[in-house]
């Protein structure tokens, strides 16, 4: 299984208009931070995790000509926002794009994309399978089998992932214990990490570090990073063993 990081920003990411911080004005490319979301590249099929603003541009930068299925962390706008152009995969797949969600982030698909639900025999519109993943129960995409893990994201709870030995937790402030135990074993845990000052709906970068050194996972990538957090090889050379900042363009291998 390979994996990409397709973006490892946030809407405070960078480059952010009007801001002269030395993240923003950074000429290494690992600052350079696109909308947060993942490529699943295995034998079986390409999956993509989250269609943010970018979503067109990073299909284009990674080269992806073939999309089996998107699935959906939740409903934010920072993760959905590109979904209209998985128009460009139906024309040439000839067939709908299947859709994983919740049945509260369909609600919101269904209601910011109203002309793709509302008229779904117009010509050109973007074509979707929605199939609703239940929280509790793994599920499974050409026979790659995914667990989701709840957390909770401020007011709205948000899902995980874990593929194999690798686990994906994104928009998280709190985590119950029983959904942690999930992620014990994995090779490589991505976790969010917004910045260093405490945020109402984010991990900062201290909490997530404490949570990995808390569980057994071996190896520790931080995304979903605003300008705030500092430079990318500033930081990463602060971080314990077996822990980096991910990077726009970074593949891991499993």
């Amino acid at each position: 299984m390979k994996v990409t990081f397709l973006g490892t920003g946030t809407s405070q990411g960078v480059p952010l208009i009007g801001c002269h911080c030395e993240v923003c004005t950074s000429t290494d490319k690992k600052n350079k931070r696109l909308r947060c979301s993942i490529l699943i590249e295995t034998p079986e099929a390409n999956i993509v995790i989250d269609t943010g603003p970018d979503f067109r541009y990073q299909m284009l930068r990674a080269k992806v000509e073939k999309l089996d299925a998107i699935v959906f962390t939740h409903s934010h706008k920072d993760h959905v926002a590109g979904l209209d152009d998985v128009r460009a995969f139906n024309y040439f797949q000839k067939k709908a794009m299947p859709i994983y969600a919740t049945l509260e982030t369909q609600a919101i698909l269904r209601r910011e994309f109203a002309y793709v639900f509302d008229t779904p025999n117009y010509p050109g519109i973007p074509q979707l399978d929605l199939i609703t993943i239940d929280p509790d129960v793994p599920f499974s995409i050409n026979g790659i089998s995914i667990t989701p893990i709840r957390v909770v994201h401020y007011q709205i709870e948000v899902l995980g992932f874990r593929i194999g030995n690798f686990t994906y937790i994104t928009d998280a402030n709190h985590i119950e214990p029983e959904q942690l135990a999930k992620v014990n074993g994995s090779e490589a845990l991505v976790m969010t990490a917004l910045r260093h000052e405490k945020h109402p709906s984010h991990f900062t970068l201290g909490e997530s570090i404490a949570i990995s050194q808390s569980l057994d996972v071996k190896e520790t990538y931080f995304t979903h990073m605003s300008h705030q957090l500092g430079l990318h090889d500033e930081v990463t050379k602060t971080l314990p063993p077996h822990m980096q900042l991910a990077y726009d363009g970074l593949t891991l291998e499993f």
